[in-house]
């Protein structure tokens, strides 16, 4: 996933602490190391670690599949997410980022880009942090009346500035300015939030037109639709990372890219909230016309499986589909969406993303030895997007520390967390009724 795609056969990578050093033929490398431990048995598919750039990792974490598919998108968060994020003391928190890292890493995720919704971001950050996951962090950051966590524009700056102070950028929890978004920002928090992160050096995040109600709320409030009326409020570019921009109209999507704003598409949590992303998304557009683009996993009760992979090969599907055209995107397309790709939207191009001397040692081994991979194809990266997906993950690394072995979490014993996970669901679902 560099630059020119090079894909290596028989090939090694050399770490060194948490460092790519070389990358080369696996003989060189190991009469170059001889004593270096090698991780893999010389059969498996290494990749760069993916990037998931919008994953909830609290609320639904704890009553994953159990918000009904038969109700509308804004009935699942109002009626049934928000109430429970409500709900959730410290120890929800905690245990829900822990269960939510522990589903990414072992699908190859590395990084993930937390999309805002966390009332005690220090317990998140220590869940995050016992399974070693690399993560961008904020909390909740919406100024309207009525809901949890609610505050006036300015309390609200004031608490994402203390969380970039108390998260600074180069370790593998770094504070981001995250926003709810939507209509549920005042136009004086989106302009001060897209400031401080401009100020700050980092990037913000939030919920943009997932369906098609953010275009009507805006159009009666301001005469406008979403982005064109966030751009003339200045509160757009690079640094920023929008979630979904499904139902985008053209001047939307032209502005998007004029500022070279980031998108991040979820398209399982479109097709399970049933939120017309077949119909009206621009993605593939966006991406064609050079728009940085990552991919999202989004929540457990609209993407539902925290497999990125999975996401990349349908986002794929529905572009070729929908323009009708095979030659639009392949599956080389959605390994670099879910790599090099999601780590440029995210600003992380030049630290992840790729397997390249000196990037971080973010690194996946996929094991072959499945019938998905029986016999070998021709090209391993069509075989592994198409035909596989986050479950052939065997060994994973961060910053070159191995937190996946054998297919198993190599740092938090899963099985000594279930108990615990099913009497917080219930005591969650319970408190609403």
């Amino acid at each position: 996933m560099n630059d020119v795609r090079n894909v290596v056969r028989d090939g090694g990578v050399a770490i060194a602490g948490d460092r790519i050093v070389a990358v080369d033929d696996f003989e060189t490398l190991r009469a170059a190391h001889p004593a270096a431990e090698v991780i893999g048995d010389g059969t498996g598919i290494v990749t760069p670690g993916y990037v998931n750039a919008h994953q909830h990792l609290t609320g639904d974490r704890l009553i994953q599949s159990c918000i009904p598919d038969a109700i509308d998108s804004q009935e699942a968060i109002f009626g049934w997410a928000v109430p429970v994020h409500s709900a959730h003391t410290g120890d929800d928190d905690e245990l829900s980022a822990m269960l939510g890292s522990i589903a990414a890493v072992m699908n190859g995720i590395t990084c993930t880009v937390e999309a805002g919704t966390v009332a005690h971001p220090e317990r998140v950050a220590a869940g995050i942090g016992a399974v070693g996951m690399r993560a961008t962090l904020g909390q909740w950051g919406w100024d309207v009346d009525g809901v949890p966590f609610g505050a006036p524009a300015a309390e609200v700056l004031a608490r994402q500035e203390a969380q970039l102070d108390a998260m600074p950028a180069g370790g593998l929890v770094e504070g981001w300015v995250t926003l709810v978004g939507h209509d549920l920002m005042t136009d004086e928090l989106a302009v001060g939030a897209s400031d401080l992160a401009r100020r700050r050096g980092v990037g913000i995040t939030f919920h943009i037109s997932p369906h098609a109600g953010d275009a009507v709320s805006y159009l009666a409030r301001t005469g406008k639709r979403p982005l064109d009326h966030l751009a003339s409020l200045g509160v757009l570019g690079p640094h920023v990372l929008l979630a979904h921009a499904v139902h985008l109209d053209q001047v939307e999507v032209d502005l998007a890219l004029e500022h070279d704003v980031a998108i991040a598409s979820c398209p399982w949590a479109y097709l399970r909230l049933a939120q017309g992303f077949l119909m009206n998304q621009r993605h593939g557009e966006f991406l064609a016309r050079g728009g940085r683009l990552a991919l999202g996993c989004d929540a457990e009760n609209a993407g539902d499986a925290v497999d990125v992979l999975r996401a990349g090969a349908l986002l794929v599907g529905v572009v070729r589909d929908s323009a009708s055209d095979p030659y639009s995107l392949t599956a080389h397309d959605a390994l670099a969406l879910a790599t090099i790709g999601g780590a440029r939207a995210i600003g992380k191009g030049d630290v992840i993303g790729s397997i390249e001397v000196g990037k971080q040692a973010d690194l996946v081994v996929h094991s072959t030895r499945g019938p998905q991979f029986t016999p070998r194809g021709t090209d391993p990266v069509r075989q592994l997007v198409w035909a596989s997906d986050g479950r052939s993950v065997e060994h994973v690394l961060v910053a070159g520390r191995q937190v996946v072995r054998d297919g198993r979490c190599a740092t938090v014993d899963l099985d000594l967390l279930r108990d615990e996970a099913r009497s917080r669901r219930d005591r969650l679902l319970e408190a609403h009724g």
